[in-house]
C-alpha cells in the first residue's frame, strides 16, 4: 500500500476518533465542576450522584438507538448526529438556571456519547486494513484519553482564573462550555470522510463501496476484498436479531457483553469521575487534587500510546493479561494503605500503576475487540447490545461507588478500603475470563470472524 493511502486511512481514523475525544471530554468534565455545582444548586448526596450519572442515562439511550441509526442512515450520518448533540450539550450545560435544565442537557450529551461509543470504533474497524486495525481502532481509546487529559487541564486552568466565589458562580460554566470547540471540530471533520464500504454493500451500493475501497486498499486487492465482503453479507437472509440467536453468535455476544461489563467493573470510571474528590478526601487541596488527577490523565495517555504500538505486534490477549495483573496488584495496595491509615504519599503511585495497567490493556483493547469480534451479519446489533450493557455497568459503578465508600458498616470493618479490594478481585476474575473465553484476533480480516467462532 502506498504512503498516500496509508495517510488517508490515518486521516479517516483520526477524524472519526474525535468522537472518542468528546466521549472522554464529556464524561470527565464533571470531575472538576462537581464540587462547585453541588454548592451552587445546593444538591443532596443523591442529587450529586444524579448530576454525574444522568449523562450515563443518555449514554444508555444513545446505545439503544445506535444500531437502528447506523444501519438505516449509515455510520457517517450517525456520527454527524452525535456531533450535533455534543454541541447542544456544551451550550446547555454552560447556561442552566436550574438543576433540572442542567440534567436535561447532560442527558442530551450522554446520548451523543452513547451513539459515538458504538458507531465510531465500528466505523474505524470497517475502514481499517487487518494488519493496522488494532492500532487504528486503538486511536479511539487514545482519543478518549486525550479528551480526559485535555479536560483535566482545562478544568485546572479555568479554576485558576478566579477566586472561590468566581468558580462557584462562573468557573464551572466555562468548564462545560469549553466542550463546544472540539464538538464543532468533530462535526467538520466527519463531513470530510467517506461512508463505510461494508455499510454501502449492505445497502446494495457496490459501486460506491468500490470507490471507497480503491482509496484505502492496494488496487490489486480491491476485487477480492469487495467479493469477500459481498459473500459474507449475502450468505445470511435472516434479520440480525434472528441471526444473533444461532449458537455460535450467542457465544460471541456473551464474550462481547462479558468484556464490556468487566471493563467497567475494574473500577476505572469510579476513579476517573471521583478522582479529585478521592484526592481531597486523602488530604489534598482543591487545586492540588485537580493537578493530581491530571497526572492520572497523563499516565493514561502515555500507556494508551504504548498499547497502540504493541496491539498488532503482541496481540490482544497478552496485553489483557498484563493489565489485569497490574490493576489487581495496584488496587490491593491502595486498599491496604487506606485500611491501615498509611496513606501519606503512597496512594498516588499505586493509582498511577492502576491507570497505567488499565491504559495498556482493558481501555483500548476492549474497544478493539468489540469492534472486530462480531461477524459482519450481526456486527452493528451485537456491538450496540454490548455497548448498551457497558453503559449499564458504568451507571451501576458510578451510582454506587459513593455508597460503598460512605457505608457505615463497611467503614467500620474496612476503613474505606472495601471498594478497592472488590475491584482488585474483579480484575483477577477478568484475567480468567479472557483466558477461558476470548480468542486471539490479531491480523484476521473482519470476514474471517465467522469461521473463528464456528
Amino acid at each position: 500500500m502506498d504512503n498516500d493511502k496509508k495517510r488517508y486511512i490515518s486521516f479517516i481514523a483520526m477524524s472519526a476518533a474525535l468522537g472518542g475525544l468528546l466521549f472522554g471530554y464529556d464524561t470527565a468534565v464533571i470531575s472538576g465542576a462537581i464540587g462547585n455545582l453541588t454548592q451552587y444548586f445546593h444538591l443532596s448526596s443523591v442529587e450529586t450522584g444524579w448530576a454525574i450519572s444522568s449523562a450515563l442515562v443518555g449514554c444508555l439511550l444513545g446505545a439503544m438507538v445506535s444500531d437502528f441509526s447506523s444501519t438505516k442512515y449509515g455510520r457517517k450520518n450517525t456520527m454527524i448526529f452525535a456531533a450535533i448533540l455534543f454541541i447542544l450539550n456544551s451550550i446547555g450545560t454552560a447556561i442552566p438556571n436550574s438543576f433540572t435544565m442542567f440534567v436535561i442537557f447532560r442527558i442530551i450529551g450522554g446520548i451523543g456519547v452513547g451513539i459515538a461509543s458504538m458507531v465510531v470504533p465500528m466505523y474505524i474497524a470497517e475502514i481499517a486494513p487487518p494488519k493496522r486495525r488494532g492500532a487504528l481502532v486503538g486511536n479511539y481509546q487514545l482519543a478518549i484519553v486525550i479528551g480526559i487529559v485535555l479536560v483535566y487541564f482545562v478544568n485546572y486552568f479555568i479554576a485558576l482564573q478566579g477566586d472561590a466565589n468566581w468558580n462557584l458562580n462562573i468557573g464551572w460554566r466555562w468548564m462545560f462550555g469549553s466542550e463546544i470547540l472540539p464538538s464543532i471540530l468533530f462535526l467538520v471533520f466527519i463531513f470530510l470522510i467517506p461512508e463505510s464500504p461494508r455499510w454501502l454493500i449492505q445497502k446494495g451500493k457496490p459501486t460506491d463501496a468500490r470507490v471507497v475501497l480503491e482509496k484505502i486498499n492496494p488496487s490489486e486487492d480491491v476485487d477480492s476484498i469487495l467479493a469477500e465482503i459481498q459473500n459474507s453479507i449475502k450468505q445470511e437472509t435472516k434479520t440480525q436479531w434472528q441471526t444473533l440467536f444461532k449458537k455460535e453468535f450467542k457465544i460471541v455476544l456473551f464474550v462481547g457483553i462479558g468484556l464490556s461489563i468487566l471493563q467497567q467493573l475494574t473500577g476505572i470510571n469510579a476513579i476517573l469521575y471521583y478522582a479529585p474528590e478521592i484526592f481531597k478526601s486523602l488530604g489534598s487541596s482543591t487545586n492540588a487534587s485537580l493537578l493530581e488527577t491530571s497526572m492520572l490523565g497523563v499516565v493514561n495517555l502515555i500507556f494508551t500510546l504504548i498499547s497502540i504500538y504493541f496491539v498488532d505486534r503482541m496481540g490482544r490477549k497478552p496485553l489483557l493479561y498484563i493489565g489485569s495483573i497490574g490493576m489487581s496488584v495496584a488496587l490491593l495496595a491502595v486498599g491496604t494503605f487506606i485500611y491501615y491509615d498509611s496513606i501519606g504519599n503512597w496512594v498516588l503511585p499505586f493509582l498511577l500503576l492502576f491507570m497505567a495497567s488499565f491504559s495498556i490493556s482493558w481501555g483500548p483493547i476492549v474497544w478493539v475487540l468489540l469492534s472486530e469480534i462480531f461477524p459482519n451479519k450481526i456486527r452493528s446489533l451485537a456491538l450496540a447490545i454490548s455497548v448498551f450493557i457497558q453503559w449499564i455497568a458504568n451507571f451501576v459503578v458510578t451510582q454506587f461507588f459513593p455508597s460503598l465508600v460512605e457505608n457505615n458498616w463497611l467503614k467500620e470493618h474496612f476503613n474505606g478500603a472495601f471498594p478497592f479490594y472488590l475491584f482488585s478481585l474483579i480484575c483477577l476474575l477478568s484475567l480468567v475470563f479472557v483466558w477461558k473465553n476470548v480468542p486471539e484476533t490479531k491480523n484476521k480480516t473482519l470476514e474471517e470472524m465467522d469461521e473463528l467462532w464456528k
